[in-house]
């Protein structure tokens, strides 16, 4: 597959992030963290590290590893997730039907996550889910580099992350409440609008677009 790296156009572009709010990436985050602990004798706690997705590798291996050996691990991790993690992880539940919406709506969808970028389209590619761009290796803040290139005026994501990103880049944050934080913590975070899941965001673009106009 190839994705779109054309920039900011007059269409609705509406970003959206991609563990926990696109993909259920803990059972193939989960098998890693265990492929990994095999690998090096290290102990690692998987169940608890997939309690804590949303920022990057770094910042859950430090955890585990001295400061010194993270850099060495992250590559590991990674060289070894796209044959144990892509295939283990699914589709969170309206996840096609959102970047859908946006197309029906005349838009342009991107993916914009703190996920290593090759692994970020390697799921993408599995699960049959096309956005115009997937731009990766970006956490919180810096995620509004990318939705400000790509003219972002909405971003959807399900960490308080994701909201400082989104209101970094002047989007409207749109959370979603299927990863770590709570609807509470995303709410005093600053998003501006809260969803239980994806499968609710066709139906807020819907109203959201006369808006525009």
């Amino acid at each position: 597959m190839a994705f779109a790296t054309s920039s900011a156009s007059s269409a609705l572009t509406v970003g959206f992030d991609l563990d926990m709010t696109l993909i259920d990436s803990r059972p193939g985050i989960r098998a890693c963290y265990q492929a990994l602990s095999e690998r090096t004798g290290v102990y690692i706690d998987a169940d608890l590290a997939v309690t804590r997705l949303g920022p990057p590798l770094a910042d859950e291996l430090v955890h585990w590893f001295p400061e010194d050996e993270i850099a060495a691990m992250g590559e590991l991790y990674r060289s070894m997730y796209p044959t144990i993690a892509v295939a283990a992880t699914p589709a969170l539940p309206g996840a096609r039907e959102a970047i859908d919406a946006v197309r029906a709506a005349g838009g342009r969808a991107i993916v914009v996550t703190a996920k290593y970028e090759p692994n970020a389209k390697l799921h993408l590619e599995h699960l049959g889910m096309e956005p115009d761009a997937v731009i990766g290796d970006l956490w919180a803040e810096q995620k509004a580099l990318a939705l400000r290139e790509h003219g972002a005026a909405v971003y959807v994501g399900d960490h308080t992350g994701d909201v400082r990103g989104a209101r970094t880049a002047a989007a409207v944050s749109v959370a979603v409440a299927t990863g770590p934080c709570s609807t509470e913590e995303l709410t005093t975070a600053g998003a501006d609008v809260v969803l239980g899941d994806l499968t609710e965001f066709p139906g807020w673009l819907a109203d959201y677009r006369p808006v525009r106009a």
